[in-house]
């Protein structure tokens, strides 16, 4: 049991002993206590005042008085108007920091068979184009929030679903067709995604180029934009498509499958991945199928012109297209049936869809169509809405191709890391080998924290130089933190008596035994207090669907920390029992730094 919880009791213990109250769990919540104040918890005593029927000074003094006799992690108390500050001895935080020790995963839980299962969508991209920046944000966030909700004790499904069909699609197969002279990734030396991204920008310029001749020729620019003879074609190419066209389909496949390979390079690269991939040209069929199941149980409704909507009106929204009138799906018709698949592959008690916000209105409808159509977690499906992200010089236009590339971009950040770190003499008596890896972990770990510190609702802007920075709330700045406590911890092994220069990872991780100190400082004390609120922090991020929760708390801790490392030597601490214990804090605060980063998808190096 931990402080927080073994004084709860207590204090619940108190209350009723003293009042004859059951206080509930609610009434018994501590606080750290505030800076101005002496003491480590405080415990609000307001709830209790009129059981009490006495002043809210008088309960405080009372339950402090019964909790420092007969509680004895406490050393003393003070009391401020209702609120009751109290001090935990220095024996409880020792036996705390032992507990850490001892934990391996601590702060975090596992799942098992009969645990809740959560299925999470992010990613979604299309096969005309690479991902870009704002694929960034999303696949960060989607990873992240995966990772969070396992250390919460859910059994997970990552998955994707791919937008391989559609008018877009057909325009960069068109322009290949047209332009591409049998272009291909090899004899191109293009990434897969990036050729297709040329062809998607070269049907942009050569169509804009036909409205602007029809518009000179006296046409109006709406009907040129719909007369232009290549979007004409690539609607064409659409109509092919869906009749199952041999020679369309068979192109298709192939400019998709060299889209997946570079996709998949650049995840590899981003470091997520999916347990399961859905593609639209899949699951549009089934959505149709559900559609036509739901309007002959009269859950939708049939117009005159053959299209099919659905009455939202109770709910206070407006009518909802699902079937055009010549049949064909929406992206919501869509969504239906990839709901269906998954349905039907896993027994999902909860869905969670990565998608920026400008999609809000779109799940709200989902998540009462999916209801209407008898999905147990329709009702309660959460739509994960992020910001939009732009970098310094402005927004992304992808058609116009001056989008931000995903890889261009990781390649940017891992190259500022090894010259950064260059000009700071971090790499001086390393390999190259181990400076171009040190610079991928570092480069990638700036590029995540920075993206996975904000509040995921807000639009951000992206700033590359700021985030590649050793000191501030920055991923390098906690990277560096936890590679300096391994070089604590190696040269701590090096100079004890069974010490050698085969330092193994178990050797400095192993637990130091009983540490005999008599006493700490409000340092010490101060960060075993931070180390032991990581697991409050993983619990409310899995709540709030927040990995900015981590992140603020792995800055937090490693703030204290080099506070504490500031004021007090660890290796040159001449009291061997004293030495003990601050490696033990060391060793548990790389622990859980560790643990806390790896939530954000973020590695950090042994040495730096």
């Amino acid at each position: 049991m931990n402080i927080e919880a073994l004084i709860s009791k207590a204090a619940g213990e108190a209350v009723k002993a003293l009042y004859g109250m059951d206080a509930t769990e609610k009434m018994l919540q501590l606080q750290k206590t505030r800076s101005e104040f002496e003491g480590n918890l405080t415990l609000v005593v307001f709830p209790f005042v009129k059981a009490a029927k006495k002043s809210p000074e008088q309960t405080a003094q009372e339950i402090g008085e019964y909790l420092q006799q007969n509680c004895t992690a406490i050393s003393k108390f003070n009391v401020v108007k209702g609120f009751l500050n109290l001090s935990i001895g220095d024996g409880a935080w020792l036996e705390l920091l032992k507990a850490i020790d001892t934990a391996p995963h601590f702060g975090t839980k596992s799942a098992d068979e009969g645990s809740p299962l959560v299925m999470i969508e992010y990613s979604s991209p299309n096969t005309n184009k690479p991902l870009h920046l704002g694929h960034v944000r999303n696949n960060l966030l989607g990873w992240s929030l995966a990772q969070i909700m396992e250390a919460n004790g859910n059994r997970v499904v990552k998955t994707n679903i791919v937008n391989d069909r559609g008018i877009h699609i057909c325009k960069s197969m068109l322009a290949w067709l047209k332009y591409g002279n049998g272009e291909t990734p090899e004899s191109s030396g293009k990434k897969g995604d990036h050729l297709i991204g040329d062809y998607y920008v070269a049907f942009d310029k050569h169509y804009r180029e036909e409205v602007k001749q029809l518009v000179a020729q006296g046409m109006d620019e709406e009907k040129a934009k719909q007369e232009a003879p290549l979007i004409k074609e690539a609607h064409e190419m659409l109509v092919k498509w869906e009749q199952g066209d041999p020679e369309v389909r068979a192109l298709w496949e192939k400019m998709n499958n060299w889209v997946y390979a570079g996709f998949d390079e650049t995840y590899k690269k981003m470091g997520v991945g999916f347990d399961k991939i859905y593609y639209e040209s899949q699951t549009y069929l089934k959505g149709k199928a559900k559609v036509e199941e739901g309007l002959a149980k009269g859950l939708f409704e049939r117009h005159d012109d053959g299209s099919v909507w659905a009455d939202l009106t109770n709910e206070g929204l407006d009518q909802k297209l699902l079937l055009r009138s010549d049949g064909t799906s929406v992206y919501m018709t869509q969504d239906i049936g990839t709901a269906e698949m998954r349905f039907q592959d896993f027994p999902i008690d909860k869905m969670i869809y990565v998608v920026g916000n400008e999609q809000n209105y779109h799940f709200q409808v989902l998540s009462i169509l999916l209801d209407r159509l008898g999905f147990k977690w329709g009702k309660e499906l959460v739509h994960f809405s992020y910001g939009m992200v732009e970098l310094p010089n402005g927004k992304m236009k992808s058609r116009e191709g001056t989008v931000v590339d995903a890889d261009d971009l990781m390649e940017l950040m891992v190259e500022d890391a090894y010259k950064t770190s260059m000009e700071l003499g971090k790499f001086d008596d390393m390999t190259e080998e181990e400076r171009r890896e040190i610079a991928r972990i570092v480069g990638m770990g700036a590029l995540k924290y920075f993206i996975l510190k904000v509040d995921a609702r807000k639009n951000m802007l992206f700033n590359p130089e700021e985030s590649i920075d050793f000191n501030g709330n920055t991923g390098p700045f906690i990277q560096y933190t936890y590679a300096r406590i391994r070089s604590i911890l190696r040269k701590a092994h090096l100079s004890s008596p069974e010490g050698d220069t085969n330092v193994s990872q178990q050797s400095i991780e192993a637990p130091s035994g009983a540490v005999g100190v008599a006493s700490l400082s409000d340092k010490e004390i101060e960060l075993i207090q931070k180390m032991n609120e990581f697991g409050d922090a993983v619990q409310q991020a899995g709540k709030d669907y927040s990995p900015s929760g981590i992140a603020n708390y792995c800055y937090e801790l490693t703030k204290v920390f080099n506070q504490f490392y500031h004021d007090y030597s660890i290796l040159n601490e001449p009291d061997e029992n004293i030495k003990a214990m601050r490696l033990m804090l060391a060793r548990n605060v790389a622990k859980i730094i560790k643990s806390g980063m790896s939530l954000l998808g973020i590695e950090v190096p042994e040495r730096m």
